[in-house]
């Protein structure tokens, strides 16, 4: 065992070791003996914390839904009372988190495509996501002055999934595809668009 990976807890291992696996390979693809083998710990300490496959799914999405949403706290943190910052700052904290190598674009749209029961322990996971995504872009979606905060919102999500998209081709393609308009500018566009679509507004 290597020195720094004995210095993280048996658990932090785990997670960190099916992070990789499941959002590189897939959740179906990695079996428990490889994430024990990366993570360099026995099965028994696994069930130990989890108690199987399913509560390691569920643990890995929880801990990355809550780095997410730290990461987009932080960046509306940075923009202060700026609304039209504030609503953009989703793109800010997207450009700052980390892309593994062979990202697969959104690590929960992966994982709704193979955890399709609610009764799964990681299903909830998969709902608070896509829940903080559109109750609070249509909150500072609001905060704008938007003529229809949901469609301003709905419109940011597009962009949002869109920009994962692109990073999953662009792993797929080595980088070959044609480069795009950066997709905060795009974002800011349809900010500026739907406030000019508000009743009463323009000359």
């Amino acid at each position: 065992m290597s020195s720094t990976t004995a210095r993280r807890p048996a658990r932090e291992r785990l997670l960190d070791a099916a992070e990789g696996l499941f959002y590189e390979h897939g959740i179906a693809a990695t079996g428990v003996d490889a994430v024990l083998r990366r993570a360099e710990v026995a099965p028994a300490t696994l069930y130990a914390h989890f108690a199987g496959k399913d509560g390691l799914v569920a643990a890995y999405l929880q801990r990355r839904h809550e780095r997410w949403r730290e990461a987009w706290d932080a960046a509306l943190a940075r923009c202060g009372d700026d609304a039209d910052a504030r609503v953009l700052a989703v793109f800010d904290a997207l450009a700052r988190f980390p892309a593994e190598p062979g990202a697969r674009g959104c690590a929960f749209l992966a994982a709704s495509v193979e955890v399709v029961s609610p009764e799964h322990p990681a299903h909830r996971w998969l709902v608070e996501d896509t829940r903080l995504l559109v109750d609070r872009l249509h909150e500072l979606s609001a905060a704008t002055g938007a003529a229809d905060p949901a469609a301003l919102a709905a419109e940011l999500l597009a962009l949002y999934d869109g920009a994962l998209a692109a990073r999953a081709r662009r792993a797929v393609t080595a980088g070959a595809q044609p480069a795009l308009p950066p997709v905060r500018d795009l974002a800011a566009a349809a900010v500026a668009r739907h406030r000019a679509d508000e009743p009463g507004a323009g000359g």
